[in-house]
C-alpha cells in the first residue's frame, strides 16, 4: 500500500512517519526541505531572498526527488508529505506573497508591487500542478492528512505565517476531494493517531505504539529535527474564531 501521510507545516507529518515505519516495517519515504536543497540549487540565498522563478526550481528539484525515493521504496510505502505539497506551497505563496512570514500589510503591497511577475509565476505555477496532481492520483493508494493542531513550531526554519499554513492546509484537502484521491483526517495526540490509522487500515504491527513514538523521538532529536507538540494531549482548537482566514 502506496500512503502519503499530508499536512501543512508543523501538523507532525515527519514523527507520525517515522513511528507509524517502526511500526509497520514499511519503508518510509521523503523529499529534502526546500531549505536544504537551497545551497546546491540557489548558492548563497535564503529561502526568503529566492525569486518566484528559483522557488519553481526548487520545487521541481523537490518533486523530482520525491518521485525517485517514492520508486525506490517498492510496491508498499510511507510518505512524509506527498507530491501535491510542493505545488500547495507555491499556491500559498502566491496569496501571501514571496515570504510569508511578513505581515498582512507589507504582504499585500508586496502584490501589488510584483503583480506582472506574480501572474506568469501562477501561469506556470498551474502548469506545474498539473505534473504532480497526476502523480499523486497515479502513485498514492491514499492519502492520511494531519490537520492543523499544533502551533508553527518557530525554529527559524519554517518561514511561513499561521495564514500561510491555513491555507495551505484547505487547498491541500480540497485538492484531494477534487481529484478524487481516497483520504481520512486523522486528528488527536501522536498516540492517538497512530491507533486510528492502525484500525483503519489493514497494516502489519511489528513494534508496540508507545515503543515506536519513542524510538522515532530519540532518531528525529538524533538528527537535529525539532518536532511540533504531537506528543502532549494539548491541541490548537481548529474551530476557533481566532484562527486566521
Amino acid at each position: 500500500m502506496r500512503i502519503a501521510v499530508s499536512g501543512t507545516y508543523s501538523t507532525g507529518k515527519t514523527t507520525t512517519t517515522e513511528a507509524l515505519a517502526l511500526i509497520t516495517g514499511i519503508p518510509r519515504t521523503q523529499a529534502r526541505t526546500m531549505r536544504e536543497i537551497l545551497p546546491e540549487a540557489v548558492p548563497g540565498k535564503n529561502l526568503e531572498a529566492c525569486s518566484s522563478a528559483e522557488l519553481i526550481q526548487l520545487g521541481i528539484r523537490r518533486f523530482k526527488e520525491r518521485a525517485i525515493n517514492e520508486a525506490l521504496a517498492g510496491p508498499d510505502f510511507l510518505s512524509d508529505g506527498s507530491s501535491l505539497h510542493e505545488w500547495v506551497y507555491g499556491q500559498a505563496r502566491l496569496e501571501t506573497g514571496i515570504n510569508p512570514a511578513l505581515g498582512s500589510v507589507r504582504q499585500e503591497l508586496t502584490k501589488l508591487a510584483t503583480w506582472p511577475r506574480r501572474r506568469y509565476f501562477a501561469e506556470v505555477l498551474d502548469q506545474f500542478g498539473r505534473v504532480v496532481k497526476q502523480h499523486a492520483q497515479t502513485e498514492y493508494d491514499e492519502f492520511i492528512h494531519l490537520p492543523i493542531e499544533f502551533p508553527l513550531l518557530k525554529d527559524g526554519h519554517r518561514p511561513v505565517s499561521e495564514r500561510f499554513r491555513y491555507l495551505s492546509d484547505r487547498l491541500l484537502l480540497r485538492t484531494l476531494v477534487e481529484l478524487g484521491i481516497p483520504h481520512r483526517v486523522i486528528s488527536g495526540d501522536l498516540e492517538t493517531r497512530l491507533e486510528k490509522i492502525l484500525a483503519y487500515y489493514p497494516l502489519p504491527r511489528r513494534m508496540p505504539v508507545r515503543q515506536a513514538i519513542r524510538r522515532a523521538q530519540a532518531r528525529l532529536e538524533a538528527q537535529g529535527l525539532n518536532t511540533p507538540g504531537v506528543l502532549s494531549q494539548g491541541r490548537a482548537n481548529p474551530d476557533s474564531p481566532n484562527h486566521p482566514t
